[in-house]
């Protein structure tokens, strides 16, 4: 199947080339010129060849067409949008000329980003969400990716409801565990980052700065004070579910779902396993690390603006947001996914149909 990957990063190029090495005809395409251009322009160097390091395995695949030509999506029936959340409108903005009618859009991870392809795309499209990335890794050097862990499943929200199973006939072929749930509201809101990257990174900043990120934020951080931190964030998200006709699922019971077979095991020790794992990335090294600057305006400030929408406090994110705020000297909330931002009538289109 054709299959177009917009960003070029990490993850995206490790899903592209997992994605050739199982013969699908791939499209990698990179936004930006900022990050990962001697990784890209290796790349275009040697016909698209690119390997996946695999806990000592590897596999070698040849990613068909590498480039920056975002048009050329409108020939794949599934987008897959791979750029940081921060970036995502203008991505989205930018594609939306090229879509057409029954394309499918995956956005991973989503945040609800379903609300920008509605407000700025006319097609007919589908759109999917991701709860995150399928597969954790990181560029080693131009031409090698060291991959850390694979999710066992991945959920995947649909919008519109009504053409889920059309979009699994299409997503089911590209042979990803994936796990369909009720709709693009669970997904956002079960993004790990919106949980583990904020506590994590925002109560380690002393941390960062003092040793100028020569740590392990997954080792380190995850004390019990600071997990008790973190259960009361991931309660104000769970107010915010169900409020909106969702399960109340902890976020240890979603990562345990998508990172474990094994259904008896207790999913806070699935957690603290998944977070012991020597493949576990150094850092955040700055303050600066997109686990604050990313995942507090993307996910924090969707879950407090959700919160005040529906009258639900959210202390505990709120002030997430606040620490944040004055750690790094900036408002948070000025790039964040308030409601005005998202487009309050696109939200409502969102939840409605996830309520159908």
């Amino acid at each position: 199947m054709k299959v177009a990957i917009v960003g070029a990063g990490n993850g995206g190029t490790a899903i592209a080339t997992d994605l050739a090495y199982r013969n699908h005809d791939v499209t990698l395409i990179k936004t930006s010129v900022s990050i990962h251009d001697d990784n890209f322009n290796y790349l275009l160097e040697n016909e698209g060849r690119m390997t996946l390091d695999e806990f000592g395995v590897f596999k070698t695949a040849t990613i068909g067409t590498v480039t920056r030509d975002l048009a050329l999506i409108k020939d794949c029936p599934v987008v897959i949008v791979y750029v940081q959340t921060n970036y995502h409108e203008a991505v989205i903005e930018r594609m939306c000329e090229y879509l057409a009618d029954g394309q499918i859009v995956l956005i991973n991870p989503g945040y609800l980003s379903t609300a920008y392809v509605l407000k700025h795309c006319k097609k007919d499209v589908i759109v999917a969400e991701a709860t995150s990335s399928f597969i954790d890794c990181r560029i080693k050097e131009p031409g090698l990716i060291k991959v850390g862990f694979r999710n066992v499943r991945n959920p995947i929200g649909i919008y519109p409801k009504h053409r889920k199973e059309e979009a699994i006939k299409t997503l089911d072929q590209l042979g990803f565990p994936l796990a369909y749930v009720n709709s693009v509201v669970e997904t956002a809101l079960h993004n790990p980052n919106l949980i583990v990257h904020t506590v994590g990174a925002v109560m380690s900043i002393p941390r960062v700065e003092k040793t100028n990120g020569d740590y392990v934020m997954y080792h380190e951080v995850f004390t019990p004070s600071v997990w008790k931190i973190l259960e009361k964030l991931d309660s104000e998200k769970m107010d915010v579910l169900e409020r909106l006709g969702c399960e109340r699922m902890p976020y240890v019971e979603a990562c345990k779902f998508r990172n474990s077979l094994d259904d008896d095991r207790d999913a806070k020790e699935v957690f603290f396993w998944y977070a012991a794992m020597p493949t576990r990335a150094k850092g955040p090294t700055s303050v600066e690390s997109r686990y604050i600057t990313e995942d507090v305006p993307q996910g924090l400030v969707m879950l407090e603006a959700l919160g005040k929408a529906l009258d639900i406090p959210t202390p505990i994110s709120t002030s997430l947001i606040e620490i944040a705020s004055a750690a790094l000297g900036r408002d948070m909330r000025v790039a964040g996914r308030t409601l005005d931002v998202l487009g309050r009538d696109n939200v409502s289109m969102i939840i409605k149909d996830s309520e159908s």
